[in-house]
């Protein structure tokens, strides 16, 4: 027998076990796939340049992630947020290329602004980590984003505008997703307005995020077990008992969970209060895919873009990773369609959504990655989406724990992310030791 089980070696699961080790606890990391990072994911091409294929950018907000990277000797360096040039808006009716949004007149850019300006307002009067009892808890959660922006007459271009903005995220529309889980978002952060870039997307990890679970796990050494898929969890007081897919039987005094939800809403669960396991299995991912493209320059500079984009298209949004280097994301709303596709048709597919964007050159890659993270089995999702009554469905025990029963990951905090994932995997290894929650510097 362990003393505890982590379940899942992603940034979540190896957050918590790092911490859970270096206090002195024996530790086992059950990981279903052939690596470590979960939906962290690097590869290195040509001249061993690091290209990622799942999470890549951090913000000024994301405490808990800086942190560990300076705990783990790794550098910063400027994302996206810095390359000059115009950003493209791939609408149905076409393609507009600004540096200052996708306003036709100064009254439209004056209706969102005024908006961003409400919205900001009411976000501060909610707690991030308390908003069931904010006294329009239920209200705000009832309505979705875009009825909240129709209540306070939003100019359809703002409601365009945020849609658009919601696709590029890949979390959700804006007509299906809480207002109350977009007001916490932003309190959590302290944004004032919409999504804040600074904020949420201006770092990123020079060496690679990857580089962050490799070094975790390198650290952890054989305690990581790979191939280790978990098909049923039993829980009491006396010992844990974990079924592999395999047959194989593990005990642990305590287990810390750090599953995705999806993947999580399949795996029998014995031992837990009703309650606690109605509201692991109300919580919802975002059904994605990304797609990644390998140029030898950054072929959208040819048309004075900065390689980000929004869109209503099949890749809702782009953004550069690094100079030749073009990140995308496909949407919950548009995966439907990429799946449809034979699989060998799906690079064509997406390199003529490219060439439409950023001209003819952008259909010649020399390298494509897609990562279909809506169907992978030991992901069945991106980020957390908040449907209309989900905040409250899913309720207080979000993100709390039922010794000997801990939870973690992205899903578990406020908005995803990785900086969800290490927050929440440090905070469940303080409280397995019987320590006060941890909080980052």
């Amino acid at each position: 027998m362990t003393d505890v089980a982590v379940l899942g070696a992603g940034l979540a699961g190896l957050a918590a076990a790092r911490d859970l080790v270096r206090a002195g606890a024996d530790v086992l990391v059950l990981e279903a796939r052939d690596r470590v990072g979960g939906r962290v994911e690097q590869v290195s091409v040509d001249d061993g340049m690091p290209v990622q294929l799942g999470g890549e950018l951090i913000g000024e907000a994301h405490t808990a992630y800086l942190r560990l990277v300076e705990e783990l000797g790794l550098t910063l360096t400027s994302t996206y947020t810095s390359v000059v040039g115009a950003t493209t808006y791939d609408y149905v009716d076409g393609v507009l290329r600004s540096e200052d949004g996708p306003f036709a007149s100064s009254e439209h850019r004056a209706d969102y602004e005024r908006v961003a300006r409400l919205f900001g307002h009411v976000a501060a009067t909610v707690d991030p980590d308390d908003p069931w009892t904010h006294p329009d808890a239920a209200r705000f959660d009832d309505v979705s984003v875009a009825s909240w922006l129709r209540s306070v007459d939003a100019l359809p271009s703002t409601l365009r505008a945020l849609e658009a903005g919601a696709l590029a995220l890949a979390a959700g529309s804006s007509e299906r997703t809480s207002f109350l889980s977009e007001l916490r978002k932003a309190a959590v952060v302290r944004d004032t307005g919409f999504y804040s870039y600074s904020l949420w997307e201006s770092m990123q990890v020079a060496e690679g995020s990857a580089e962050v679970a490799v070094r975790m796990a390198a650290e952890l050494g054989e305690r990581v077990r790979l191939g280790a898929a978990v098909s049923a969890i039993a829980i009491s007081r006396s010992e844990c008992e974990l079924t592999l897919a395999s047959g194989e039987e593990i005990r642990a005094e305590a287990v810390v969970c750090a599953l995705p939800v999806s993947v999580l809403h399949d795996v029998p669960i014995d031992g837990l209060a009703p309650e606690r396991l109605k509201s692991l299995r109300a919580q919802r991912q975002a059904r994605a895919a990304k797609v990644v493209t390998v140029y030898d320059r950054s072929v959208w500079a040819d048309v004075g873009a900065n390689g980000l984009s929004e869109g209503e298209q099949l890749l809702s949004s782009t953004w550069p990773q690094r100079d030749g280097v073009l990140s995308g994301l496909v949407p919950p709303e548009r995966v439907a369609w990429l799946l449809a596709t034979a699989a060998e048709d799906r690079p064509g597919v997406l390199h003529a959504e490219l060439t439409r964007m950023y001209g003819t050159a952008a259909s010649r890659p020399r390298h494509t990655f897609l990562r279909l993270w809506a169907t992978d089995p030991y992901t069945l999702g991106y980020t957390t989406h908040w449907w209309p009554g989900d905040v409250m469905r899913v309720g207080p025990q979000h993100g709390t724990h039922d010794p000997p029963f801990y939870v973690c990951g992205s899903d578990q905090w406020v908005a995803g992310y990785m900086e969800g994932a290490v927050r929440t995997g440090r905070s469940a290894a303080a409280a397995a030791l019987g320590k006060e929650a941890w909080i980052p510097a």
